[in-house]
């Protein structure tokens, strides 16, 4: 197996991208050939859950949606894995997040039991049969990390917090909008949260915009938060108390059914970066499968985080491989949630049809402070 980042990202392929990107937008990506998918499941691996309080193979039927981070020269990988329990169907599995690491971004080593997951805790009553997925993750200032998370009890979602030192012990927070408003958004249905963040270095650092953290959320309608330390979210709201929707659906397009945060935004001399993953209607984009999800980019205005200033009219990133077309998802998924600055390349995570994890890489340059 050849090792280092340039062996592994010798042969690529690239990534469909329909129409030429402006210069503010990340890209082109392409797939490194021969190593997708980078992550897929394991029926070996098998820990004592602490729920049941018995073997689990946890990781056995699919391993996806994947966030990422680059600490102490590798990159780490937090992902989705769901084990063999409940009915063969979407959402009825327990979810819980593996990690991995990698010294050149493409081939992994992965811990033999979850990091994170639902346990005897006081956010059981909010992760369990479903458990914890869907990871965001963000670097502070310190060199500690800030994962959002979706919680699935089987009845309702949530969007919630956790923060770590060292990527394997957890400290878990709840409810990102648990206390906000007076308790308003406490029966709230809610998912995929990411904190926008900045260059410093070789690192994406949560990034303060006018005194306080920003955080886009949400499917359907992407919303917008604010927070003064990353621990108590502010929904944006308007003069009327109603939720701000700063992107939404577009009739014709790959995200005509609705947009879906992707990874954590990133700010930039040109603004806001937010690549994002958008689901496309039956009447909508037709180069797309109905119910497909593809990935693009809006950039929003870097002093006021609600502010759109323009949006890729295609998506620059979609199914076209058979391991993103197949598994529990057939209509094709390439849904992002990771993206890391690694010697001067970007490198971008997804789900793969709801079952596998895939990488691709673009080139970095420009960004650094």
């Amino acid at each position: 197996m050849r090792t280092g980042i340039w062996a592994a990202a010798a042969l690529v392929a690239l990534a469909p991208c329909r129409g030429a990107s402006p210069d503010w937008a990340l890209g082109p990506f392409a797939r490194p050939a021969g190593v997708n998918p980078v992550i897929v499941p394991k029926r070996d691996s098998v820990f004592e859950c602490p729920v049941r309080r018995s073997p689990v193979h946890w990781e056995a039927l699919h391993t996806f949606n994947p966030a990422a981070v680059v600490r102490n020269g590798r990159i780490y990988v937090l992902y989705r894995a769901e084990d063999d329990s409940g009915s063969k169907q979407l959402g009825s599995h327990t979810s819980r997040l593996g990690l991995a690491e990698s010294t050149d971004g493409m081939h992994f080593e992965r811990r033999p039991a979850p990091v994170f997951g639902p346990a005897e805790d006081d956010q059981k009553s909010r992760e369990w049969p479903g458990g914890c997925e869907d990871p965001r993750l963000v670097e502070t200032e310190d060199g500690g990390y800030v994962l959002t998370y979706t919680q699935w009890n089987g009845t309702i979602w949530r969007a919630a917090s956790a923060t770590s030192r060292d990527l394997v012990h957890w400290t878990k927070h709840g409810p990102l909008f648990g206390t906000a408003a007076g308790g308003k958004y406490s029966n709230l249905a809610y998912k995929s949260a990411g904190i926008v963040t900045r260059v410093a270095g070789n690192r994406l650092v949560a990034a303060k915009i006018r005194g306080r953290y920003w955080m886009y959320w949400g499917e359907g309608h992407i919303h917008l938060a604010s927070s003064a330390d990353l621990a108590a979210w502010q929904p944006l709201e308007d003069s009327h108390g109603a939720l701000v929707d700063v992107l939404g659906p577009r009739t014709g397009h790959f995200d005509s059914d609705f947009p879906e945060v992707g990874p954590p935004a990133i700010l930039t001399s040109k603004g806001i970066v937010l690549v994002y993953n958008g689901k496309n209607a039956a009447n909508g984009d037709r180069a797309l499968a109905a119910g497909a999800y593809a990935a693009g980019q809006a950039l929003f205005a870097a002093d006021h985080p609600e502010r759109l200033l323009d949006r890729l009219e295609q998506p620059f990133f979609q199914p076209s491989e058979p391991f993103e077309r197949s598994g529990q998802y057939a209509a094709g998924t390439t849904f992002t949630e990771g993206l890391v600055l690694f010697h001067d390349r970007w490198f971008l995570y997804y789900g793969c049809a709801d079952s596998f994890v895939g990488a691709a890489v673009a080139a970095g340059a420009g960004l650094r402070e």
